[in-house]
C-alpha cells in the first residue's frame, strides 16, 4: 500500500454507462466503451483507494468474497500496473472474473472497511478492479489453457454447465480427470446463456471461456438430458464419479390470486429464456413485450433483467410491483450492520433507463377481456408482517382502496422453489429437501454414492460466486474420491452461509 491515504485522495467512480436513449435500442452491455489507456488509468486510481486491512473482510467467506478472493493483494499489483500478476493472483482462486465481475452483486464491496461510514466515500470498487483485471488478461494473453501433464485415467460426469458446473469442470480437468459436461439445453452456460440478459453480459464473453475449457480436454455434450437420454445406468458404467450442478430452476407462482388463468401471465423465465434465445439467433420469442403494458411482480435481479428486456422489446410501458416497503438508500446499522449485507435501494441501470417501482403494494386481481387475456391489474396497499413465532410472513392490506393499472403482460419474479422434478433424481434414489434442494454430507458426497452435488443444486438459487465457489469445492472432494487425497482448493463447507443477523 503506497498511500495510506488514498480513499482520502480519490472517490470512488464508477464506470461512465452509454446514453440511455442509446443502449435501449440495442442489446449490447450498458456500459461506455473507453481507450484501454483511460480506463487504465481510472483503475489503477480506484485500486489505490483500497487501505490493504489488517483483517481484510472483503474476502471473509461469511463477510465477504466466499471464493477467497486475494483482494488486497490484487488491487496493490493493479494499483503499480503489474497486469500480469494481478491476474494471476485473481485467477488463483476464481475461475471466470469477467463473470463475477460482471454480474455479481459484490458482497466484498459490502464487507470493505471502507464501507463502515458513508464519510470514507464508499467501499473500493472492488468489482471494477476485478473485471477490468479479467479484460486485461484476455487482452495481453494471459489466459491459456492450463492442461494436466499426468492423466489419472478416472472420469467424471458433471449434469449442467452453470457457473458450478463450469467451475467443477475445469478443476477437475486440471487434476487430469476425463470430465463430460452434460447440458440439456442446446447451447452451454445453464443462467449464464438464457438467464442473464445480453445488454448485463454479452455472450461471447461466456464463449471465450467455453473455448479455453475444451482447449484444455474438458468435453461438452448439449441437448442431452440425463436420465433420459442417457439413463443413470449407463451414467454409472461409463463414469466414476458424478456431479449434479443442476441449479434451483424451479419458479415460484402465485396460482392463487383471482385471475391468474387469464392467458399472458408467465413466470418471468419464460420471457427471459426466449428473449436470450433470439439474441442468439433463433428467431422472434413466443413472449414479447413489444407495444405491451408490462408488469414484473418482484423486486429482485430475475424482475430486473425483465425490466431491462421489455424495454428493449419496445414495450409501452414498464412497471415493477415489491410488496416491501422502499429500502433506504444508506445503510441501516440496526438493521444490517457492517460488515453484512446491507438492505438498501438497489437501482440498476435498467431503472434510470425508463418505467417505475412501487413499494409496498401487491395484486388483488388480475381483469381480464373478453378473450381471456389479462388487461389490467388491480392493486391495493400492503404491508408485509411476520409471526413471531412462526416466522412466517403474511401480505395485509393497508387499506381498502383500489387502483387499477394496465397490464398487457404479467411476469412473476418472485424467486425459485429449487430443484426442478426430474427423472435423474428419482433413478438415482434422491429425493428433495424442504427446501427443494439437494442435500450432501460434509465430503459434498448426496446419499447416493459417487454422486456428489454444488451450486444452487444444493444451496438453493444464490450468487454467481457462491456457485464457482461451490464447484471448486466439490471438484477437491471428487479429486479426493478418486484418487485418495487432492492439492485442489475448497474454499467453502457444505454448511457455509453468509453472516447475517437474525
Amino acid at each position: 500500500m503506497a498511500d495510506p491515504n488514498g480513499f482520502l485522495r480519490y472517490q470512488r467512480a464508477e464506470q461512465a454507462k452509454r446514453p440511455k436513449d442509446e443502449r435501449v435500442q440495442d442489446w449490447r452491455e450498458v456500459y461506455a466503451e473507453q481507450s484501454t489507456e483511460e480506463r487504465d488509468q481510472e483503475v489503477r486510481t480506484q485500486a489505490s483507494r483500497c487501505m490493504d486491512c489488517g483483517i481484510p473482510f472483503c474476502h471473509s467467506g461469511s463477510a465477504g468474497c466466499p471464493l477467497g478472493n486475494l483482494i488486497p493483494e490484487w488491487n496493490d499489483l493493479v494499483r503499480r500496473g503489474d497486469w500480469a500478476e494481478a491476474s494471476e493472483r485473481l485467477h488463483a482462486t476464481n475461475n471466470f472474473p469477467e463473470f463475477t465481475g460482471k454480474l455479481c452483486p459484490a458482497p466484498c464491496e459490502a464487507g470493505c472497511v471502507l464501507s463502515i461510514s458513508p464519510a470514507s466515500g464508499g467501499p473500493v470498487a472492488i468489482k471494477r478492479v476485478e473485471e477490468t483485471i479479467a479484460a486485461r488478461a484476455w487482452e495481453l494473453d494471459y489466459v491459456r489453457p492450463e492442461q494436466s501433464e499426468v492423466p489419472t485415467g478416472q472420469r467424471v460426469a458433471v449434469v449442467g454447465s452453470g457457473p458450478a458446473g463450469l467451475a467443477a469442470a475445469q478443476q477437475l480437468t486440471r487434476a487430469g480427470h476425463e470430465v463430460t459436461v452434460f447440458e440439456r439445453d442446446d447451447r452451454l452456460g445453464g443462467l449464464l446463456r438464457y438467464g442473464i440478459p445480453e445488454f448485463k453480459m454479452e455472450k461471447k464473453v461466456l464463449d471465450r471461456r467455453l473455448a479455453q475449457l475444451r482447449r484444455e480436454g474438458t468435453t461438452f455434450v448439449t441437448a442431452c438430458e440425463v436420465g433420459v437420454d442417457v439413463t443413470v445406468e449407463e451414467l454409472r458404467e461409463r463414469f466414476d464419479a458424478v456431479v449434479l450442478a443442476v441449479g434451483a430452476l424451479r419458479g415460484r407462482d402465485d396460482t392463487t390470486t383471482d385471475g391468474r388463468e387469464l392467458s399472458g401471465i408467465h413466470l418471468a423465465m419464460e420471457h427471459l429464456v426466449p428473449a436470450n434465445k433470439q439474441c442468439e439467433g433463433d428467431g422472434p420469442p413466443d413472449i414479447d413485450a413489444a407495444g405491451k403494458h408490462v408488469v414484473i411482480i418482484g423486486g429482485g435481479d430475475t424482475g430486473a433483467d425483465s425490466y431491462g428486456t421489455a424495454i428493449r422489446q419496445g414495450a409501452l410501458s414498464v412497471t415493477q410491483l415489491d410488496q416491501y416497503p422502499q429500502p433506504p438508500s444508506t445503510r441501516d446499522d440496526e438493521r444490517s450492520p457492517w460488515p453484512t449485507w446491507p438492505y438498501l435501494l438497489r437501482t440498476y441501470p435498467v431503472h434510470e433507463e425508463r418505467g417505475e417501482r412501487r413499494f409496498a403494494v401487491a395484486v388483488k386481481r388480475f381483469v381480464g377481456d373478453e378473450d381471456g387475456a389479462v388487461r389490467a391489474i388491480e392493486l391495493r396497499t400492503v404491508r408485509v408482517e411476520k409471526d413471531s413465532e412462526t416466522g412466517r410472513r403474511e401480505v395485509v392490506a393497508t387499506s381498502e382502496e383500489v387502483e387499477e393499472i394496465p397490464a398487457d403482460l404479467v411476469l412473476f419474479a418472485i424467486g425459485f422453489e429449487g430443484v426442478e422434478h426430474m427423472r435423474l433424481l428419482d433413478d438415482l434414489g434422491l429425493s428433495l429437501t424442504p427446501r427443494g434442494t439437494v442435500s450432501c454430507g460434509p465430503d459434498w458426497q448426496t446419499a447416493a454414492p459417487g454422486v456428489f452435488v454444488c451450486g444452487d443444486a444444493h444451496r438453493g438459487a444464490s450468487l454467481v460466486v457462491w456457485a464457482i465457489a461451490e464447484g471448486r469445492s466439490v471438484a477437491h472432494a471428487v479429486d479426493h474420491y478418486l484418487t485418495g487425497a487432492s492439492d485442489l482448493p475448497s474454499p467453502v463447507h457444505p454448511t457455509a452461509l453468509p453472516l447475517a443477523v437474525v
